[in-house]
């Protein structure tokens, strides 16, 4: 598929999946995935109009709902995508309604428990040692210092747990079409033809990642914990929950900023995020690259204009 030599910035987001790529456009939503056989399998939805209420679309606001739907979104397709490459056998009908009830359950029992252990380790922990580390170092004992000490942690595990996941050789594949799916994107918004050889001379770090998203939404974090003059882990614990709705909202205003923008200043914004990516993303093969090109060409409307940053 040709594509004009222009410049563009596309609002065609993706996400790695298992053995292949999801790609939401404006018109049309599509993921490739490869089957046991090796054949890529094709599957396309229209995108849901944006019918959401206008309060919802406002700065600091739409960032929340925006991210909740990305992630309900995206949990569905990673779901399909290993059906499709045949991680989940066949059964029988009554079996697979019996199978389905209980995995509801446990899908129920591992996301509160996730929430507890996310929470636990992301925010009550840090809280907790910084109490500690005041009562035998009083003069750190203030809100520019927690705040610091809290949010650095909170990087450090999460960049500890992103290089933990790495050992598994699943989630490292799934890594390399995080990849495919970035220098995708960029062949396209270089105006270049969606082939394997010009999507492979992409750069693999893409400044409009999830991936920088996180890493921002961690960064903000550290500047409001510095405005929460709480010591008390449990309520510090509690307040934090209760603010993560800027933080999120701020994070996302952010990433947008810098996707619209190419400056001095939005380099350094995006600067952390792509860093990350070392991590995130890892160069990938031609029949990962296959895929993505699949799945975003089947969004593509015809028209540059539809998909404009």
């Amino acid at each position: 598929m040709k594509q004009e030599k222009q410049a563009h910035k596309t609002s065609i987001g993706g996400q790695a999946l298992i053995e292949g790529v999801m790609m939401r456009g404006p018109k049309t939503t599509a993921m490739a995935v490869r089957n046991p056989e090796g054949e890529i399998v094709l599957e396309k939805w229209d995108t849901p109009a944006n019918k959401k209420a206008k309060i919802f679309k406002l700065p600091f606001i739409r960032g929340i709902f925006n991210m909740v739907d990305s992630l309900r979104f995206g949990y569905k397709c990673l779901m399909r995508s290993a059906e499709i490459a045949g991680l989940e056998e066949e059964e029988n009908e009554q079996d697979e309604k019996k199978n389905k009830f209980i995995m509801g359950i446990l899908m129920v029992f591992s996301v509160v428990l996730a929430v507890f252990l996310s929470v636990g380790l992301f925010i009550y922990l840090p809280s907790l040692l910084f109490k500690l580390l005041a009562n035998a170092v009083p003069s750190l004992d203030n809100r520019i210092w927690r705040g610091i000490f809290e949010g650095c942690l909170r990087i450090v595990i999460f960049v500890g747990y992103m290089c933990i996941m790495l050992l598994m050789k699943d989630i490292r594949r799934t890594f390399m079409y995080h990849g495919a799916e970035h220098k995708t994107i960029f062949c396209y918004e270089a105006g270049l033809e969606l082939s394997v050889e010009n999507v492979r001379k992409m750069r693999r770090f893409h400044p409009r990642c999830g991936t920088s998203f996180m890493i921002l939404v961690l960064l903000v974090g550290i500047i409001v914990s510095m405005f929460i003059n709480v010591d008390a882990p449990l309520l510090r614990t509690a307040i934090k929950l209760l603010t993560l709705p800027v933080v999120v909202g701020v994070g996302y205003e952010l990433i947008k900023f810098a996707g619209r923008h190419d400056n001095l200043l939005t380099r350094i914004i995006s600067a952390p995020g792509v860093w990350l990516q070392h991590i995130t993303t890892i160069e990938p093969d031609d029949g990962q690259i296959e895929c993505a090109i699949a799945a975003l060409s089947e969004t593509l409307t015809g028209n540059r204009e539809d998909d404009k940053w």
